[in-house]
């Protein structure tokens, strides 16, 4: 399924399989605007619209700046083909109530290949961890009076569950890729807010890390259970 937001023209893509089945929305990854999606049975009815004709380079601004441009327009590209990054062709959620924070995680990790979506409201990001739609997330432990956090919420998904999502968390307190801090807070990866412009480098290297302890894991798990059978 994919959508155009309505203010940027930005290209939203989500996976069939994994999109829920009534009507829904996200916000567009650029500029937070909410890009709404009609519910699968809708989609599948609707004729298949023509494409739209690709949008031509803007010019290069005078005194420079056309190779950050073109640098940009290629990360673009690979996001939306899902290559380049160990999060190709999988979905993260960014759920976070500062919308500055929000666009630059959004962009970290939207550079590693993941599909972004952005929500600001706490019930609205469990409701999706729910479905099990995404394999990173991205949040704070932040939250309202009476409220229960994105982290509380993941906490109580089966360990299957658990262990199929990358949890990234933000926070004053944390120093960026502090081993002993993400583990005391049942954390993949925990950074400072100061870093998160930066964090790609650190964020690539503990999913690679992370994917390579649980082929380890997952080999073992196959090993023993053959054995036993």
């Amino acid at each position: 399924m994919q959508a155009s937001c309505p203010k940027c023209a930005h290209k939203v893509v989500i996976d069939d399989a994994k999109a829920p089945d009534r009507a829904f929305s996200v916000k567009c990854p650029k500029c937070q605007t909410p890009v709404k999606f009609p519910a699968k049975g809708a989609a599948a009815a609707a004729p298949a619209a023509a494409p739209e004709p690709a949008a031509s380079p803007a010019p290069a601004p005078p005194g420079g700046g056309g190779e950050e441009m073109r640098a940009g327009m290629m990360a673009q590209l690979r996001r939306e083909m899902g290559v380049g990054g160990p999060g190709a062709g999988a979905r993260a959620l960014v759920a976070v109530a500062d919308a500055g924070l929000a666009l630059a995680l959004g962009q970290v990790i939207g550079r590693l290949g993941y599909a972004v979506d952005t929500v600001e409201d706490v019930a609205e990001a469990a409701r999706l961890l729910d479905q099990g739609l995404f394999a990173l997330v991205a949040t704070t432990r932040a939250a309202a009076a009476g409220q229960e956090t994105v982290v509380q919420r993941m906490g109580r998904l089966n360990p299957e569950g658990r262990r199929g999502i990358f949890l990234l968390l933000v926070g004053d307190e944390f120093k960026t890729g502090d081993g002993t801090q993400a583990f005391a807070a049942m954390a993949d990866l925990v950074v400072a807010p100061r870093d998160v412009a930066g964090a790609e480098g650190v964020l690539r290297g503990t999913l690679s890390e992370r994917t390579r302890l649980y082929q380890l894991f997952n080999d073992a798990r196959a090993r023993f259970e053959a054995s036993a059978g």
